[in-house]
């Protein structure tokens, strides 16, 4: 099945350079998708003139609209491509990831492709709290852009969990190595496998003296590495392709990703609440400030996102 044929575009106002389109119609033009360019806008201090009628809100709000939609389709025609269609949407609300997640649901999107916002060093969080809520909530996959190009021949990275013997893990890594193998395809990219194990427990090593830490860490290894081989041949990726670290995921991902200069890591956000999901949800934030490449990020199978009725 051909995805990616329908896709959702988050156009930032705040910048000319739209990145995420430009990835849209090069992702378009290889799987013949119709784009929808979204614009999601508000201005506070309309909503709070209170010597305007609702009416004449209205009419202000209309307006500005009006403005941005010009706006936005001089932008598409200026990097339109003749045989892919784009189409524009401006709304007008408080919340912008309610109506990008609301389209999601509404319209059927296979994807949705957002820029990131540039940063320095200096601070760490590239995330806009737009972009936290479009991860845990979309229930499609998102691929979030940043400037890396994506030559022929590159590295795509699938992060995978292959330690856990869950259920809901096994059935993400599936979709986390289809996904990425499937990209491989069209952008004629080598897919490579990546896996984080933690070392042993100072605490343990310190408590127990009888502890074989040397032992544990070959054990833990050993069962990574077992299961890595048996995911990769399931697929058909090269054991030279899978790598294995110790240490924590996104020191792990972000150290692999930049050695093979990858254009794209793949990974899995499990939308899980409390505890559980606020370490996934905080490795997933780690992991995409620390790559200068785009990041898809995947829902395990039957995911509901929390904004469904």
């Amino acid at each position: 099945m051909e995805k990616y044929k329908k896709i959702l575009t988050v156009i930032d106002p705040t910048t000319e350079d739209q990145k995420a389109l430009e990835r849209s119609i090069e992702l378009a033009t290889k799987t013949n998708a119709t784009i929808t360019a979204f614009l999601s806008i508000y201005d506070f201090s309309y909503e709070m003139t209170t010597m305007l009628s609702s009416d004449e809100r209205e009419v202000m709000r209309n307006s500005v609209i009006k403005d941005k939609e010009v706006w936005l389709n001089e932008k598409i025609a200026s990097v339109a491509q003749h045989d892919i269609k784009i189409d524009s949407k401006v709304i007008w609300h408080n919340r912008p990831f309610e109506p990008i997640i609301d389209q999601v649901l509404n319209e059927g999107y296979d994807i949705v492709i957002k820029g990131t916002h540039e940063h320095d060093k200096l601070k760490s969080v590239i995330f806009t709290p737009t972009d936290w809520h479009i991860l845990r909530k979309c229930p499609c996959p998102v691929l979030l852009v940043k400037s890396h190009s994506w030559p022929k021949n590159g590295n795509i990275l699938a992060a995978v969990n292959v330690g856990s013997d869950e259920d809901e893990h096994i059935s993400l890594n599936n979709k986390i190595a289809e996904e990425a193998l499937n990209l491989g395809n069209l952008i004629q990219a080598n897919v490579h496998l990546v896996n984080s194990y933690p070392g042993t427990p100072v605490n343990i090593a310190i408590e127990i003296p009888e502890f074989n830490a040397n032992e544990y860490n070959e054990s833990m290894l050993n069962h990574h590495k077992a299961a890595m081989t048996t995911l990769a041949k399931k697929f058909n990726i090269a054991l030279e392709n899978t790598h294995i670290g110790e240490g924590l995921p996104e020191d792990i991902i972000q150290d692999k990703a930049l050695s093979l200069d990858a254009e794209l890591v793949v990974l899995g956000t499990i939308g899980r609440t409390g505890l559980s999901a606020a370490l996934i949800g905080n490795t997933a934030e780690h992991v995409i400030d620390g790559l200068n490449c785009d990041v898809l990020a995947l829902k395990p199978e039957g995911y509901q996102s929390p904004l469904q009725n």
